[in-house]
């Protein structure tokens, strides 16, 4: 796979003994033929705002049941409290009108155990729906076929919405826009270039991010950033090698790439459940967690850097060393999933600060509006 050795990459990861050596930031190639939309794009219409609704009664975290109806109102609180509408149709129309064609872009990477909610889900298409967006004009996507799949969603919504899976059988470049792309050479990969998925470039006019309250062994969290970057984009795992990642900035690399970033002007971050540690995907339950919130924002920053204590101050709870832990000494490429006192990876959250000097949104606590509503 690889043309060249990777001797040097000892000279570009943290050293032994608790020093870091200077590492050269990854040179990228952003290659667009979309021009910004600067009305829409994230930060979106509210930098620097979060809305989180919380239930008790929103799952029951023995059995794992949804109580479908507690989160309708939790949805409807939530955008209604967002854009400062008193009815919650309204809000939505804020957003989309009949025309637009919307990707719900989901995050089933730790499914079945731990993905975007079926019925969180159901609840944006079936507001969606009432603004007048038709069913055949909102599509529900993943990257892989297996883990969407294994979701169902097609037993939560109409016939009509269309539940679509780009890689068609893994590693298949059809499904992505051969003329939009990041390219960038991390370890000497062969192919160096990740393109965007072609369903954004081509059919959406809007998306709808979804993602799941994560720790990520690479990039500290999975929150926003992490599902609408890494998960619209082909030839991503390249950018991990034994210890080292660039998740640091190359999540907030193709978050920037347009048209993607001008057409993700919603975010939805389904914290029903969650998962501590072993993320992104749900190795074992014991990892499980239950916030019972949903956050609603355009800026994504802002929610993932509220993501980053959540994840963190459960670790903390649970005895575990922290995602802001470096140290080398506490880096094994194996067992790491089921030890939370070990990490695969010398973790990157700090992308998420890397994004925002990028422009995607507002990462300093002190400037983050926060409104916790109760359901």
């Amino acid at each position: 796979m690889h043309r060249r050795s990777f001797l040097h990459l000892a000279a570009a990861v943290p050293a032994l003994g608790g020093t870091t050596a200077v590492v050269a930031e990854p040179s990228y190639k952003s290659v667009s033929r979309f021009a910004p939309d600067l009305a829409r794009g994230m930060p979106g219409q509210y930098p620097g705002s979060a809305i989180r609704t919380h239930s008790e009664k929103a799952i029951d975290a023995y059995t794992g049941k949804v109580d479908a109806p507690t989160v309708r109102e939790m949805l409807s609180q939530g955008m209604r409290a967002l854009t400062a509408q008193k009815d919650s149709r309204d809000a939505w129309a804020s957003f989309f009108t009949p025309s637009d064609v919307v990707g719900i872009k989901v995050n089933c990477s730790g499914a079945p155990g731990v993905m975007s909610t079926p019925e969180v889900v159901a609840g944006i298409v079936e507001n969606l729906i009432s603004v007048g967006v038709k069913p055949a004009q909102i599509w529900i996507y993943e990257r892989f076929p297996d883990q969407l799949s294994s979701v169902h969603y097609e037993r939560f919504v109409p016939a009509a919405v269309n539940i679509d899976a780009i890689e068609k059988s893994r590693g298949s470049i059809l499904g992505y826009d051969p003329k939009t792309y990041v390219e960038v050479d991390f370890f000497g990969e062969d192919d160096t270039r990740s393109n965007l998925v072609r369903n954004v470039s081509e059919r959406f006019t809007k998306i709808v991010n979804v993602p799941n309250m994560k720790d990520h062994g690479a990039a500290g969290v999975t929150g926003c950033l992490k599902n609408i970057a890494y998960g619209n984009f082909s030839n991503v795992a390249r950018s991990h090698y034994r210890e080292k990642t660039n998740t640091l900035s190359f999540i907030g690399t193709l978050a920037s790439l347009e048209p993607l970033r001008s057409k993700t002007v919603l975010n939805v971050m389904d914290g029903l459940r969650g998962i501590w540690h072993g993320g992104p995907f749900a190795k074992s339950p014991k990892f499980y967690f239950y916030p019972k919130q949903i956050v609603f924002g355009t800026d994504p920053i802002a929610l993932d850097r509220l993501l980053i204590d959540v994840i963190d101050d459960k670790r903390k709870q649970e005895g575990a060393i922290s995602v802001w832990d470096r140290a080398l000494t506490n880096v094994k490429q194996r067992g790491g999933d089921l030890d939370p006192n070990v990490n695969r990876f010398v973790r990157e959250p700090g992308h998420i600060e890397y994004a925002s000097k990028l422009g995607l949104g507002v990462y300093d606590l002190h400037k983050i509006r926060l409104n916790t509503i109760e359901v």
